[in-house]
């Protein structure tokens, strides 16, 4: 009978022990309040920006670079890019709104100015700081004088063009008188009507020099920008109001051309020529790479993209020598058409 009671009590004692354990009397764990989960930033979309070019030309080559490196997309830009084949038609684009940003001669904003319209242009980034056109002959020659254009013609720009007036300008200077300038022939036109035999010379931007002298249809004689020396001859430009309401997004433009031109002063011959060949399909390499060494040597691309008074003062005498611009038209007020204020602000944050 004692047996009994004592396996008994024994059982009984598993049977609570068991049942301690499955009530969880086992000792509470402490734990720290997990950490709040670190905020995901939302990726900003990208602006667009209607941009229109003057002409397609390795000249260019710190804007394209800054597309093809990702530079815009890095300021939170994309480019939507269009050539409008003339510094007019550029700057009708910005006047009728289907451009906020236009590549043209800096003289255009000058012009809308004296039409005292609705709308106004302003110059913010002065990207290129000679002409970038090129004097090819059809025969060659040991050495060329600007005397030897006298009693000739030459495929030249656009009446009112920059590098219209500088090529005048020029011969003005030289004295040299009796020289037929073509003015009427379309820029896309020019290459195929001297090759079909038009002219005596030409005067082409890169990469349509070089590929003329590769195939053997033309000679190089001169540098049309070295020979002038400095002019501010290529500016982006926006109307007054697009400015005022997007100043951020300006200065984030400016900031990746700048990161552009920068880049193209540590760059390779290769790395270069393999961020342009895209813009410019069927262009040989080689073509490439010359049309950049030419752009580099007669100091092209200004160190600080700024347009000084200097320039400015320049600018306007040229106009009136050309006959394109009256002296009473004369801009006095560099502000009225100018604001550097962006360029002074390249590689800040834009907000």
């Amino acid at each position: 009978m004692i047996k009994v009671k004592k396996s008994a009590c024994m059982l009984l004692s598993v049977v609570l022990l068991t049942l301690a354990a499955g009530c969880g009397s086992a000792p509470a764990v402490e734990t720290k309040p997990s950490a709040p989960a670190p905020e995901v930033k939302k990726e900003q979309p990208l602006k667009t920006v209607k941009f229109s070019e003057v002409i397609r030309s390795i000249f260019y080559a710190p804007h394209y670079v800054a597309m093809q490196k990702g530079f815009f997309k890095e300021e939170g830009l994309v480019i939507d890019m269009n050539t409008a084949q003339g510094s007019d038609k550029g700057a009708a684009a910005l006047i009728a709104g289907v451009a906020d940003i236009s590549l043209v001669g800096p003289e255009t904003a000058i012009y809308i100015y004296n039409q005292k319209g609705d709308k106004t242009l302003k110059i913010f980034h002065q990207l290129t700081m000679k002409d970038g056109s090129f004097l090819l002959s059809r025969n060659k020659a040991d050495a060329f004088k600007w005397s030897d254009l006298e009693g000739k013609s030459v495929i030249g720009w656009r009446p009112g063009s920059a590098p219209q007036m500088v090529l005048n300008n020029k011969l003005l200077l030289e004295k040299v008188n009796k020289v037929d300038v073509v003015t009427n022939i379309a820029s896309p036109a020019m290459a195929g009507a001297f090759t079909s035999g038009k002219g005596d010379y030409i005067q082409v931007f890169e990469p349509i020099a070089s590929s003329l002298e590769k195939e053997g249809k033309a000679f190089f004689v001169a540098s049309v920008g070295q020979a002038f020396g400095a002019f501010p001859e290529t500016s982006y430009v926006a109307t007054s109001d697009y400015i005022k309401s997007n100043p951020e997004i300006v200065q984030k433009f400016v900031n990746a051309v700048a990161k552009g031109a920068k880049w193209l002063n540590t760059a390779s011959q290769d790395e270069i020529a393999e961020a342009l060949m895209p813009f410019f399909e069927g262009t040989p390499k080689d073509v490439v790479i010359q049309s950049i060494e030419r752009y580099k040597k007669q100091d092209t691309w200004p160190a600080v993209p700024e347009l000084t008074s200097e320039q400015f003062e320049t600018l306007q005498k040229v106009l009136i020598d050309n006959g394109v611009l009256k002296l009473e038209q004369k801009v006095t007020d560099m502000g009225a058409i100018v604001d550097m204020s962006f360029v002074k602000n390249i590689g800040k944050v834009a907000k």
